[in-house]
This record gives C-alpha cells, sequence and structure tokens, in this order.
C-alpha cells in the first residue's frame, strides 16, 4: 500500500467539487502531458472528452464541463484568476475554438468534443470519463480517467496517474500502525510520528512552512467568504449568509484586512451561542466561496472543505492554544487520519455518500483539534472514531447537483460534531472503547457499499429529488 503526504489530503483548490471540479481538471492537464509524451501537441487536429456516471448527472452543477475546457486549455486551478473562469469559458464557447495546452488552437464545439453521458456508467469507478485525440495523421490516443475523491484520478490500467511510490519509514496505513510507532519510538503525540513521515517527501521546515501557508489560505477564505453578499451562482438562488452573521456578531467594529478582522474576532464577546456561530460563520464562509468557483483547502475534499477551517480557526481565536506549532501539529494530524480513510474506505461522495466527505473531515478535524488540546495517542484516534461513528451513513443527495443544499450547512455540522467529539475523547479512557478507528473505517466502507447508487452523489435520490425546484 502505497504512503500518502498530508498535503496530498489537506491542499489548495478550487469550488466547487474536489471529484467533480478538481477530478476532471486533473484528467484533463494529465491528458495534455500524455499527448506531449507520446507525440506532440502541434500533431492533434481535435479532441474529444466524454464524461460518465455521476460526472455528467451532476456534472454541469459542479462545472465538471468547465474543468475539463480549462485543463485542456492550460489553465492551473491553483493559480487561475477565478474571477476570469466564466469569460474564458465564454470565449472557448463562442469562436468555437479551444487553444490546447495553451500551445495550438483546435475546433472545439460544445456538445460535439465535450459531451455528458447520462446514460451510461463506467464499470471501474462511477466518476468515469474518457479522453480522445486525433491526430492530423489520423491515428487516435484514447484515454480512460476515474476521479476518485479528493482531487485524486486513476486509470483503469493505473492505479495512480504519474506518481511516484514513496515508502515512508514509519508506514502508517491503519490507526493501529499509528499507535505501534509511537509505542516503539516513544512518541506521546502523533504529530511528531507524521513529521518524521514526511521527510520522505520534503524537509521539515519544508513541511512546518506548508502547513503554515494552508493556515493562511484558510484565514483568507474564510475572510473573503465573510465579506461577500449575494447569491451564489447555479439557480438554486441560495443566499450568502456568512456575511451577515459576521456583521452582526462584530456589530460596529472596523477592520481594514484579514488580520485585523481575524484580532476583531478574537476579542468579540465569548459566550457558547456567540462561538457556536462563530464555527458557523467560518464553515458558512468557506463553502460559499467554494460554491462559486472561489479557491479554497481541499480537506479532503471541496464538498468538505469548510469542516477542517473552521475548527482550526475556532481553536485559534478560542482557545489557549494559538501557536503555530499548534497549527502545524493540528493540520499534520488532521492529515494523517484523511490517508487512513483514503487507504482503506474512500474520500469520494459517489462511492461512499456523504458519510466519506463530510464524515471524513469531522474525523479529521477532531483528530486534529485533540492533538493540540493535550490528548494522548488513543484519545485523538478516539476522537476520529466518534466523530465518524456518527456520520455513518450520510446520504450525498444534493439539489440539482449544486454543492449547496445540503452541503453547505451540513458543513456546519461537521465542524460542531468534531469539536463535540475532541472534548468527548479528551475526557475519556481509550483503553474502554469498544470501537476502534480502524474497525468505524472498515465499517464506512461496507456501508458505502450497501449504499443505495441514488443516494451516491447521483441526484437521483433524496433531497436531490424530493425538493422540486423549478428551472430559473
Amino acid at each position: 500500500m502505497e504512503s500518502i503526504s498530508v498535503f496530498e489530503i489537506i491542499k489548495v483548490g478550487i469550488g466547487p467539487s474536489s471529484s467533480h471540479t478538481m477530478g476532471p481538471w486533473n484528467a484533463a492537464s494529465a491528458f495534455i502531458r500524455i499527448i506531449k509524451r507520446e507525440r506532440s501537441i502541434d500533431e492533434v487536429k481535435e479532441v474529444f472528452l466524454e464524461f460518465f456516471g455521476s460526472l455528467a448527472k451532476t456534472g454541469i452543477g459542479h462545472g465538471t464541463d468547465i474543468a475539463g475546457m480549462l485543463g485542456l486549455n492550460g489553465e492551473d486551478f491553483k493559480t487561475i484568476d477565478t474571477t476570469k473562469i466564466d469569460e474564458k469559458i465564454e470565449k472557448i464557447k463562442t469562436t468555437q475554438i479551444l487553444n490546447l495546452g495553451g500551445e495550438k488552437e483546435i475546433p472545439f464545439i460544445y456538445g460535439h468534443h465535450l459531451v455528458l453521458n447520462m446514460q451510461k456508467s463506467l464499470d471501474y469507478h462511477p466518476n468515469g470519463m474518457i479522453f480522445k485525440a486525433i491526430f492530423e495523421d489520423g491515428t487516435e490516443l484514447v484515454q480512460d480517467f476515474y476521479s476518485v475523491g479528493g482531487g485524486f484520478i486513476m486509470s483503469q490500467e493505473k492505479k495512480s496517474i504519474e506518481k511516484q511510490c514513496i515508502r515512508t519509514l514509519y508506514p502508517c496505513h491503519k490507526s493501529s500502525d499509528i499507535v505501534k510507532y509511537c509505542d516503539k519510538l516513544g512518541l506521546t503525540r502523533i504529530s511528531d510520528l507524521i513529521l518524521m513521515n514526511e521527510e520522505s517527501w520534503r524537509t521539515q521546515e519544508e513541511t512546518r512552512a506548508e502547513a503554515l501557508y494552508i493556515w493562511q489560505q484558510i484565514k483568507e477564505c474564510i475572510y473573503k467568504g465573510v465579506n461577500k453578499e449575494g447569491i451564489l451562482p447555479g439557480g438554486l438562488n441560495v443566499t450568502r449568509r456568512a456575511a451577515g452573521m459576521n456583521r452582526k456578531l462584530l456589530g460596529e467594529k472596523i477592520y481594514k484586512n484579514k488580520d485585523e478582522w481575524f484580532q476583531q474576532v478574537v476579542d468579540a464577546e465569548e459566550n457558547f451561542t456567540n462561538i457556536n456561530k462563530w464555527i458557523a460563520c467560518f464553515a458558512l464562509a468557506v463553502n460559499e466561496e467554494n460554491a462559486s468557483f472561489g479557491r479554497i483547502i481541499t480537506a479532503p475534499t471541496n464538498g468538505a472543505s469548510g469542516v477542517i477551517p473552521a475548527v482550526l480557526m475556532y481553536s485559534q481565536a478560542f482557545t489557549e492554544f494559538i501557536s503555530e506549532d499548534d497549527i502545524v501539529r493540528f493540520l499534520l494530524v488532521a492529515g494523517e487520519i484523511g490517508t487512513l480513510f483514503k487507504k482503506n474506505a474512500t474520500i469520494s461522495a459517489a462511492m461512499g455518500g456523504c458519510q466519506a466527505e463530510i464524515g471524513v473531515s469531522s474525523a479529521m478535524a477532531a483528530a486534529g483539534l485533540t492533538e493540540i488540546l493535550g490528548g494522548s495517542v488513543g484519545q485523538v484516534l478516539m476522537a476520529a472514531e466518534i466523530a465518524m461513528e456518527h456520520h455513518l451513513g450520510l446520504t450525498c443527495d444534493p439539489i440539482k447537483g449544486l454543492v449547496q443544499i445540503p452541503c453547505i450547512e451540513r458543513n456546519t455540522m461537521g465542524a460542531i460534531k468534531a469539536i463535540t467529539a475532541a472534548n468527548i475523547a479528551l475526557e475519556s479512557d481509550p483503553t474502554k472503547a469498544k470501537v476502534t478507528l480502524d474497525e468505524v473505517i472498515q465499517t464506512m466502507w461496507e456501508t458505502a457499499l450497501s449504499m443505495n447508487d441514488r443516494f451516491k452523489e447521483t441526484s437521483e435520490g433524496g433531497l436531490a429529488i424530493a425538493v422540486n425546484v423549478p428551472e430559473c
């Protein structure tokens, strides 16, 4: 089993969906690299892209088609000016020209060169897509890709795409491995173990810098979200709420930048109700940004991207554990818990329902918070188990396929559950726990396999069909 860096689980992304936006975008970029490796961009006459299964059924709401076109156009979601996305897509559709890999203009007709096939699913995975390049000499290059959650992609021939196999010094593929190595090395903090393993990818100084960079991106995302009013795109006419909550909670206080705003939050009146509202505000802010193609932190997915930011922001604003070391330790542990779910179950809603997204993110956040609040190794793992235990069976049934209802509010619930799970674990003896984290991960996977496909991000069950929203 391959090792996964925590920064493959917690990373910079773009909304609204990691599996339905970032995955197809990564696949399109990978296909460009394959073309360059096998032939050259100059030899390409036409490119075709067909989406299947869940990618097709909820593709418009998730911007799957947009991601595919921009990826083929040579754009990078980590650096693209998100305010220019609509303009770039309109240009492609209007001119019917795609600048393949940013190097060669070729004909591209939406609906002909890009198709959402809602009648067929590929056998390997619900999130399937096929790219085809036709060269000037008439030969073809065809490649299948599957978006397996969190922006990760696979092909049927290769279990991972263009990824070097890394072996860590102390491989932790199950929570029992974490316990084993912490005991062996005499470590009382899981983050110390993870920091050593991350040296397989980068130095400890680089790991620390990456974690603090992610923290700054989290603050930036929340700050943008609490300062934007209006209606979210997509046709549901969902009103942004984070800005209104922020305004009411701060009253007449004035700020000019994210650091001044953060200090105002820290200095705000602290009582149970206000803190609870702030946690909701943080999560709403992130997911409202996510729903509008904003730049967010994928953790472990976009649909669940508000949970970890909300809990980490809570820890920095309302607890005594406010150092940079605490931020690093939180993210290292949260990310490692995410790798356990990815390797032993799934972080894809199309495979496992929303338990694979909100449930996993809540478990990650609970573990990270317990780590910095002084929890033992056993208590950290117990917190993750408690959080997931109470998300088991959670379905993914977004109305109109948009990552808005119930997804945005669901992040607030995941954050609160994570904090509750941490508090319970900190007051408990993990040796007396009846369920281990490994057991709950296995149970989650079995639940995912048993779940009807209508409740796995297809918009064919639950709220997605119970609530009739007229087309606008």
